[in-house]
């Protein structure tokens, strides 16, 4: 396990001079967008065309779900989705998660309530879950599926099915992901996803709600557009939440090729966890047997402890080593200030984990090399442990 060489913390070379960035947007079939790109700005039409129809089409082949709505970005698609459903009140969901699910809840009208997560997971542990929805009598509940690891989707369908209130996953991070074989997409009464530039897949900017519910579609689909049938008399208060046909044309291209992107970052995830696996204080999220993540992030949970270091100290070191990290989340949306005015309910597993997350750089074109130079630079911190808490000070 031992890495020669001292951390650039303490006087070493920098890992990575030019700095490693934490992620990275790769665009395949460059002449395939062009072509579509030109196809579009020809044909003079920018919204509502058949490129987006194209992508909603692709889109639900691939995640097996008859309908998916294409959206401006996940959050629109989200407040669509609640909107659709009629929430009021309280919507329950994880603090652990982006801010743009309580967000979301927010502008659809209703008031978010957190609940724990599972600690090996870091998805939303049912039995909490249940516990918030018979405390707060919450019309909804929201899960996600955190750096594209699958929720626990059966167990959450009988916590929402036992309180008579529907499911609505925030699959931000999720393209890709599977559990047991099936597609993330067709679970609860919708999934929305993020193209945005960070993700597995991205339009730019963008979002795709998808769901088994025709009605729903047909609300959220109608909702993108201010609510406007046609005639501009508005049936409800909608969003301009539509996505343009130059954003549906990276979509489409950028779909190309995800099985095989997802299995790459599979795998560079398995180069770190076997590089990092004798080091103490250090592990990945669990992911069940059977299940695809798409690993959008490449996250650590850090026992200091154990390992020598905090997550702030281990960031600052990492930084002077040239490796960009990101504390998702910190803090969690529970504890931000948007949210400091509700009333605080125990979440003592949340604050846990979320002093202890740090999340490292990774994208589908990166190579092995590169995965296994970041896991060296953080044995060598944890080596240099006692002298890099002293450089902190």
């Amino acid at each position: 396990m031992a890495v020669t060489g001292k951390p650039a913390v303490l006087g070493g070379d920098a890992t990575f001079a030019e700095g490693l960035p934490l992620t990275r947007v790769h665009v395949p079939e460059r002449e395939e967008l062009a072509r579509r790109l030109d196809t579009i700005l020809t044909s003079g039409q920018l919204t509502d065309g058949a490129t987006v129809r194209e992508l909603e089409e692709d889109a639900a082949a691939r995640l097996e779900v008859p309908y998916v709505v294409a959206v401006s970005n996940c959050t629109s698609g989200l407040m669509l989705a609640l909107q659709a459903l009629g929430v009021s009140g309280s919507v329950a969901m994880p603090g652990f998660t982006f801010a743009a699910t309580a967000h979301a809840a927010h502008w659809a009208g209703a008031t978010p309530v957190f609940a724990e997560v599972d600690p090996d997971s870091l998805t939303l542990d049912a039995t909490d879950a249940a516990a918030l929805l018979a405390e707060s009598g919450a019309s909804a509940l929201m899960a996600t599926h955190v750096y594209g690891t699958p929720c626990r989707v059966e167990e959450l369908a009988k916590v929402a099915d036992d309180a008579g209130v529907p499911i609505v996953y925030d699959a931000a991070h999720a393209l890709g992901s599977r559990r047991a074989g099936t597609p993330i997409g067709g679970f609860g009464a919708a999934e929305v996803f993020s193209l945005s530039p960070t993700k597995v897949v991205t339009a730019g900017e963008g979002g795709l709600i998808a769901t088994r519910d025709e009605g729903l579609a047909q609300a959220c689909r109608l909702g993108r557009g201010y609510g406007n049938p046609g005639d501009y008399d508005c049936l409800f208060p909608g969003l301009n939440a539509r996505m343009s046909e130059l954003h549906a044309a990276l979509a489409l291209v950028s779909l190309r090729g995800l099985p095989e992107r997802v299995a790459t970052r599979s795998h560079l995830v398995g180069v770190f966890a076997d590089a990092i696996a004798d080091v103490p204080g250090l592990r990945l999220p669990m992911l069940a047997d059977g299940d695809v993540s798409t690993w959008k992030d490449l996250t650590l949970i850090v026992d200091p402890d154990t390992f020598g270091l905090d997550t702030p100290t281990l960031a600052r070191a990492l930084k002077a080593d040239g490796i960009d990290s990101r504390r998702y989340f910190h803090p969690p949306v529970n504890r931000q200030k948007a949210y400091a005015h509700l009333p605080a309910r125990p979440l003592p597993i949340t604050d846990d984990v979320s002093s202890r997350v740090l999340t490292l750089p990774l994208w589908s074109h990166m190579d092995e090399p590169t995965v296994r130079r970041v896991a060296d630079t953080v044995i060598r911190l944890h080596e240099h442990a006692a002298d890099v808490r002293i450089a902190s000070v």
